[in-house]
């Protein structure tokens, strides 16, 4: 399988919650941590992660594993020229004449995923590509792609509250011997621990305005009780319940501030073991 550091970096808010400086920042801070897999796509930011990224990486392109992503939105984005349009136009935005992992973003519904596959591999045979991956696919989706093209990465949303690729797409990456890369790891903030049933969530947090149900709680504190018995906070059983599957290559996660960015990769480093792994709530 591909190797990537155990966590990554995800840069969704840069040029929505992150301007150009602090976007900068967080990615040095990431690369002096060991966080060197930087995760991005052309529609973040509405184009400004790419370039903001493309920035950060002045001088360090080389300490970086870059991951890039074409395909989210509407029309036949899947297809063969659209394909080698988006790459060109990634490559100038982050600076660089290659990337390290270039992701089908999710398919079109319109053009074959074999056709769209075919396309990235052109592009690997023409050096500005490493590495292929898909990302929010069923099993059958890119089992279909893993045909057409070697796939080295799968990209689903994935933690301890959402367990669904668990049935069978994980399955087939182990079948196959294809890396998974999850997103969304702390459930949208639910298992970093600020959320405490009965008291209002954090002022700018991500679920501020929502109810979060009583099963949810109930779920997260069994969580809690597992990693504290065991002497870990929340955070590290999030982050290392995931990392700790062999199916899965790195664990992508967005940071707001270098102060983030280290604890993240700090949480990572718990190797929970099989035993443990069998025994999550």
């Amino acid at each position: 399988m591909i190797e990537l550091s155990r966590v990554g970096l995800g840069t969704n808010n840069f040029g929505r919650r992150l301007d150009r400086a602090r976007s900068i920042e967080v990615v040095a801070t990431a690369l002096d941590a060991g966080v060197t897999h930087v995760d991005t796509a052309n529609i973040y930011g509405s184009g400004e992660s790419e370039r903001f990224i493309g920035e950060a990486l002045e001088g360090r392109r080389s300490d970086a594993f870059l991951a890039t992503k074409f395909g989210m939105g509407e029309g036949s984005n899947g297809s063969p020229e659209y394909v080698r349009h988006a790459l060109e136009a990634s490559l100038r935005s982050l600076r660089t004449d290659y990337v390290d992992l270039l992701y089908y973003h999710r398919p079109d519904g319109v053009t074959p995923i074999s056709e769209t596959l075919g396309a990235m591999h052109e592009l690997v045979d023409d050096g500005k590509v490493r590495h292929l991956g898909v990302s929010n696919m069923d099993a059958a989706q890119f089992r279909e792609a893993a045909a057409a093209a070697p796939v080295a990465v799968v990209q689903n949303r994935y933690s301890l509250l959402e367990r669904a690729v668990e049935e069978d797409v994980l399955p087939a990456c182990a079948e196959l011997g294809i890396g998974f890369v999850p997103y969304f790891p702390l459930a949208s903030g639910l298992l970093t621990g600020k959320y405490r049933r009965g008291e209002p969530a954090p002022p700018g947090t991500r679920l501020e305005a929502q109810d979060i149900d009583d099963e949810t709680y109930e779920r997260i504190e069994a969580f809690e009780r597992f990693a504290a018995e065991r002497g870990r906070s929340l955070l590290e059983l999030a982050f290392g319940a995931l990392a700790s599957r062999p199916e899965i290559v790195s664990v992508i996660a967005g940071a707001t501030s270098p102060e983030q960015v280290r604890s993240n990769a700090a949480a990572a480093s718990w190797q929970l073991t099989p035993e443990e792994l069998a025994a999550l709530p």
